[in-house]
This record gives C-alpha cells, sequence and structure tokens, in this order.
C-alpha cells in the first residue's frame, strides 16, 4: 500500500515539478485514459519508491529513464524486486526510446496492458 505522509506528498509535488520534457511528452499519451481506458498517475510513492508512472488497476509501472541511468545498480534490483513483490510489472524506457520511437513505446506499454485485462 503506498506510503502517503506529509513528507512523501511534498516529495511527489517535487517530483511531479521536475519531471523531465521526455516524461512530460509521455504523459500526453497516458493521461485523460487514453491507453485502453486505463488511468495512470505520476511520481507516485509504493511503499519506500516512486514511479514515473503508475498504473493501480492493471499493476503496472513505467520508469523512464535518463541517457546515463545506470539500470544494474544494487538500488534498482531492490526496487524492482520490492514492486514485483507487490504485484507489480515494470516496463523501463529510456530517454532516446521516447524521444525517437514513441510510436514502439506506446505500442509496448499498450501489449503489457492488454495482458491486464
Amino acid at each position: 500500500m503506498p506510503s502517503f505522509t506529509p513528507r512523501n506528498t511534498l516529495r511527489a509535488r517535487s517530483l511531479r515539478h521536475e519531471a523531465m520534457l521526455l516524461e512530460k511528452r509521455l504523459w500526453l499519451y497516458l493521461n485523460k485514459r487514453q491507453r485502453l481506458g486505463f488511468k495512470f498517475s505520476r511520481q507516485i510513492p509504493i511503499g519506500p519508491y516512486f514511479s514515473d508512472f503508475v498504473c493501480r488497476d492493471a499493476k503496472l509501472v513505467i520508469e523512464v529513464d535518463g541517457d546515463s541511468h545506470d539500470l544494474t545498480g544494487a538500488y534498482d534490483e531492490r526496487r524492482e524486486a520490492f514492486l514485483r513483490n507487490q504485484g507489480y510489472r515494470v516496463l523501463r524506457f529510456l530517454n532516446e526510446d521516447v524521444r525517437d520511437h514513441l510510436d514502439g513505446v506506446l505500442q509496448e506499454l499498450d501489449a503489457a496492458l492488454g495482458e491486464r485485462l
């Protein structure tokens, strides 16, 4: 269950405010139930971790990683293990994928959502 403490709420606001341009671009395609009718939220705490985008109904987390993001780090491994234990599937996309291959990103996302129907 998410940890909605005052500290986490302030942190979520800060993360939303600082969202990268490419996250905002992807958000244009996620908000208002545009993906198979599923609702997404931004910068939501799940336990001790924040996720770029979350669809609670489909138990799906989407992360947009910077070009220098270390996908093999111990922190990311613990985080993904925690999310999987909570029943979430995690999709990761690089900034360059969102920038240069948005149609492919959206197709992969729709396929993952279709599996959750």
